[in-house]
């Protein structure tokens, strides 16, 4: 009986094994087809919009003549949108965080708003577009200006943040709190001191998640009107403004009637993923720094 059940024992265990490889497999067929997709776009686009790279495309106004367009306007207004979503979601969305993982009592009404900002961060991009359009633009009359397209942006990564911020506070090792509250601290002091410290590099982890969709979002911004034109350099939040990724769309579509068209685009996405390169070095490198000190 017993050699039956070691017989028995190693033919399961060899099952397993080679259900175990199988999955190892199929896992790094997957792996390796969104890898290989990814590097055919790359490369498709550096081919596309190199050659276009220069300092004139990069200062130059908009033009209807593709060998004399340029994207400054899109960059300033990019940089004036991002000035108003990355204050807006960081405060806010860290402190909703903070109230409801640490303050709100635990009940039906706290459930009840963690449920919908769970549900929240699951809704098409373009329904946060017609809410922008009907409060910002149309109820507070702001048109198409930075400050409508910066507060629409930051609607839709907010539910993104908050609960990447309320899972890195939960993650928090409860004998820290605990040891401070021992050494009579209050309570805004253990947040301020032990926890929100604790939790910052896997905060940052969110909010790069989050600014990093909202430097990329095409669609709110396509609800709300924002142009492409030939229009002036926006010089604060209430003036007219395109984002590079409207551009992108918008010379796609003419892409269409003039071929050219479609290298100015590669050649923007190419900017755009030089931003967004940038700016997750800088706050990985953030995160870092804040890893190894706390």
């Amino acid at each position: 009986m017993k050699q039956i059940d070691a017989t028995k024992l190693e033919g399961r265990m060899n099952a397993r094994v080679r259900k175990n490889n199988i999955w190892k497999v199929i896992f790094f067929l997957s792996t390796l087809v969104g890898l290989v997709v990814l590097a055919i776009l790359l490369i498709r686009v550096l081919m596309q919009g190199i050659g276009w790279l220069d300092w004139n495309f990069l200062t130059a106004k908009l033009s209807s003549n593709p060998d004399r367009a340029g994207i400054m306007g899109a960059l300033l207004g990019t940089t004036w949108m991002m000035l108003v979503v990355i204050p807006v979601t960081i405060i806010i969305g860290i402190g909703s965080a903070i109230y409801l993982e640490l303050y709100a009592k635990k009940g039906w009404f706290q459930n009840f708003i963690q449920t919908n900002i769970s549900n929240l961060a699951g809704v098409p991009s373009i329904v946060y577009g017609l809410l922008g359009l009907t409060v910002f633009s149309r109820f507070l009359g702001l048109g198409n200006a930075v400050l409508a397209g910066g507060l629409t942006l930051s609607l839709l990564v907010l539910p993104i943040l908050i609960v990447s911020a309320q899972e890195a506070l939960r993650a928090v090792p409860q004998h820290l709190s605990e040891a401070s509250y021992g050494m009579g601290a209050t309570k805004w002091q253990t947040i301020r001191t032990v926890i929100l410290p604790a939790a910052l590099p896997s905060i940052l982890t969110g909010t790069i998640l989050s600014l990093s969709r909202a430097i990329g979002e095409t669609a709110p911004l396509t609800v709300l009107g924002i142009p492409a034109f030939l229009i002036p350099f926006p010089n604060g939040l209430l003036d007219t403004f395109t984002a590079l990724p409207m551009q992108i769309y918008y010379w796609t579509l003419d892409a269409s009637l003039v071929a050219e068209y479609a290298n100015l685009a590669a050649a923007t996405i190419i900017i755009l993923l030089l931003l967004l390169f940038i700016l997750n070095s800088i706050a990985i490198f953030i995160r870092n720094k804040f890893q190894q000190r706390y």
